[in-house]
């Protein structure tokens, strides 16, 4: 990734509109792009949720679609921009979506943005198929998605987010509430990143798109092994707390967290990103630490139940 020069005041100016914006990443995306003074779209599902009122509250306009229905997809596209594009997970527990359905919506929104002459289309694809096929098949699709980015008549950047921080406070990792599992041992280094800072990422990215056209940029604020994760978990908490793998019973019980547990410890999940060209380049991101004096501190103290 070339990089130079520091990230500068932005100049949206331009629509920009964002999938998923009632999900994490999608969210963070939305809210970056409105501080860096323009305009948001979102295509929701449901309009009449709490997040798409906090959305609507926040200024964005929300057009009703899914990614079912082209001609939705075609209405919010209309008068765009730029494009944050990014598809329900298919390994995602409750999002109702296959493999084949990741990638059709993929390819789906991506020709869509070409037919309405977007200026730029950004997808959000994930750090740990940066190697090369994982052999998982919820994220190799990823790859697929990629490829038919990559060939696309606009301009384009592809986005590699690392492991999200907000994973550490997952409740489902919390079998005890001093007791953290996670997809490696305390030995192993793994890059992470906050949410937010995907969203300041992205939207800084669609504010020059002729700067980011025809890249593909794997982003993390930091990289951390278990011992550093369980002391700055455990100082957040006030108590000492445990940091390990996921027993090997689970694993058994599943085979794709079997897998995915395969891929951390053989390292895939580290020294992916430049994270030196990137702070350069996009300014300070948020440390593990810093997290936790905010928004990570209360979804830690939620999922521990403190």
């Amino acid at each position: 990734m070339a990089m130079q020069s520091t990230f500068g005041a932005a100049t949206a100016a331009r629509t920009t509109l964002v999938f998923g914006a009632t999900g994490r990443q999608g969210g963070a995306v939305a809210r970056a792009a409105i501080r860096n003074g323009g305009s948001v779209r979102a295509l929701i599902r449901d309009p009449g949720s709490a997040a798409a009122k906090a959305l609507a509250a926040d200024g964005v306009e929300l057009i009703p679609g899914d990614f079912s229905d082209p001609a939705s997809i075609r209405a919010a596209m209309k008068d765009i921009g730029g494009v944050f594009s990014i598809q329900p997970n298919s390994g995602s527990a409750g999002s109702g979506v296959t493999d084949a359905d990741e990638v059709r919506y993929g390819k789906l929104t991506a020709d869509l943005a070409v037919e309405a002459g977007v200026g730029h289309f950004v997808y959000s694809s994930a750090s740990i198929i940066s190697k090369g096929p994982t052999g998982i098949p919820n994220l190799d699709c990823k790859i697929e998605i990629e490829d038919h980015v990559r060939g696309l008549a606009i301009p384009w950047t592809i986005v590699r987010p690392a492991t999200f921080m907000e994973l550490l406070a997952a409740p489902d990792f919390w079998p005890e509430p001093d007791l953290l599992y996670f997809f490696a041992g305390p030995e192993h280094p793994i890059e992470f990143i906050a949410a937010d800072d995907i969203g300041r990422i992205a939207a800084a990215i669609l504010d020059r798109g002729d700067r980011f056209a025809g890249q593909t940029i794997n982003i993390a604020g930091e990289v951390l092994d278990g011992e550093h994760i369980r002391a700055a978990l455990g100082k957040a908490l006030g108590r000492p707390i445990g940091y390990a793998r996921f027993p090997d019973a689970a694993l058994e019980q599943q085979p794709m967290l079997k897998r995915t547990v395969k891929l951390f410890e053989a390292e895939r999940g580290a020294g992916n990103a430049d994270l030196t060209a990137l702070e350069q380049e996009f300014g300070h991101s948020t440390r593990l630490e810093d997290w936790l004096s905010g928004v990570g501190g209360a979804l830690l103290r939620s999922a521990t139940g403190a």
